[in-house]
């Protein structure tokens, strides 16, 4: 039998004889055995003949296109069994030689990414063909917005292996606003010993595999909407609504503590209080609160109703309080027994600047609370005196929030607040 070669996936034909040189007519059967047995056939695989004839026959090849034909040289024998002398069998044998064909199944998971900055992808790769693959891959971009690595970037793989390798793209530089920007690449993988060069009659070449990473923004559309909205909010703030309430707070404390003079007040006898008298006295009460007692002298000419009684004197008491941040401490002065004190001016100082709440209360009678850092000084005056009765106590509640700033322009330890209340001090059988 003559040489033959054949392509993986094609066909191809070798010729035997077949001679009876007996002396008898004689059946032979016919059988491909070795390598070649299963992807080759005899035709015919039996024939008869007479003494001293001989007929040829054919044998087909047929070798399926699969990693498990080897390429290289296989034997090739035919079995040629008589069937009177079964012991003058006889086996031909030549060779066939397999053709090396390259190819790769590659697949490319997923298809698609979203990150901000990279994404990881997966590459399976097969060796299809029936000779060892050095396999390589090649990215391809339209732009150079992209960096790829693979890991490992080279695989060797022998026919009917297969094995994977690791991706990674990134980009250069982060989208920060906007819509999220699609990048397209495509990956290409390749038999680097499959080149025109190595005798190779075949090479199969699949498309690349199609991907694409999908950039998406730091920072989403709806963020920017809120951020526009919490920013329009404190503009409006700011701009609109604190200055409305702190007008109406204003207001508000003005119509307690300056109520309007009127016809009727005047009719009654009531005349407008003087200035406030000199000096100031202290003293303590239970519970460490700081007080006042009234001090100096003043005269006044006497009056019905609002105005000074006979025998009354200016007096006035002044009251400092100092508190931490976040404590709550009160001052008092109590009015002496015996005596009315009837208060025409108060003067509130808060020189610090320091924030928080003051209550300023006559008896049991509440006079105004006062945000400290809405002022620095304040005076509050009254045409009819307010007339606190012998015992009672003038009281101011300071909730402290936060020190403020005085002139030095270091920020203070502690708040500090002082209260001036003057008026007429008269004896109450009077």
């Amino acid at each position: 039998m003559p040489a033959v070669t054949v392509t993986p996936g094609g066909t191809a034909s070798t010729s035997l004889t077949v001679r009876n040189d007996s002396d008898i007519v004689e059946a032979y059967t016919l059988e491909v055995v070795g390598d070649c047995a299963a992807w080759a056939t005899v035709e015919p695989e039996r024939v008869s003949l007479y003494p001293g004839t001989s007929e040829t026959v054919t044998v087909l090849l047929n070798p399926p296109r699969s990693p498990r034909v080897r390429a290289g040289d296989v034997p090739l024998g035919v079995r040629v069994l008589p069937a009177e002398h079964p012991e003058s069998v006889r086996v031909p044998e030549t060779t066939v030689h397999v053709e090396a064909f390259s190819e790769l199944r590659t697949e490319l998971a997923p298809r698609r990414r979203r990150g901000w900055l990279r994404g990881r992808y997966r590459t399976a790769v097969r060796n299809e063909g029936n000779t060892p693959a050095r396999v390589t891959f090649t990215p391809e971009q339209a732009g150079e917005e992209l960096r790829f690595g693979f890991a490992p970037a080279e695989l060797t793989l022998e026919p009917g292996e297969s094995a994977q390798t690791r991706l990674r793209v990134r980009t250069g530089k982060p989208v920060w606003f906007g819509r999220p920007v699609v990048w397209p690449f495509t990956v290409r993988a390749a038999d680097s010993e499959a080149t025109e060069d190595s005798g190779r009659p075949e090479i199969l070449v699949r498309p690349p595999l199609e991907a694409e990473f999908v950039q998406i923004p730091v920072f989403p559309k709806w963020l920017l909407a809120l951020l526009a909205a919490v920013i329009a909010l404190l503009v409006a703030w700011f701009a609109l609504v604190r200055p409305a309430v702190r007008s109406a707070a204003r207001e508000a404390a003005d119509k307690v503590v300056h109520p309007r003079p009127t016809p009727g007040a005047s009719q009654n006898g009531a005349t407008p209080g003087t200035g406030p008298g000199q000096g100031t006295g202290t003293g303590s009460q239970p519970g460490g609160q700081s007080s006042a007692a009234p001090g100096g002298s003043g005269s006044g000419g006497g009056g019905g109703g609002g105005g000074e009684l006979a025998g009354a004197q200016q007096s006035s008491a002044t009251i400092d309080l100092q508190s931490d941040a976040g404590q709550t401490k009160t001052g008092t002065y109590v009015v002496p027994a015996g005596t009315i004190f009837g208060v025409t001016d108060i003067v509130v100082a808060n020189f610090q600047g320091d924030e928080g709440v003051m209550t300023i209360t006559f008896g049991d009678r509440k006079i105004t609370t006062i945000a400290l850092e809405t002022f620095r000084n304040q005076d509050y005056h009254w045409v009819t005196p307010i007339k606190i009765p012998e015992n009672a106590t003038v009281t101011v509640k300071v909730t402290c929030a936060k020190p403020g700033t005085p002139a030095t322009g270091r920020q203070a330890r502690r708040c500090h607040e002082v209260l001036n209340v003057s008026g007429v001090l008269s004896d109450a059988q009077q």
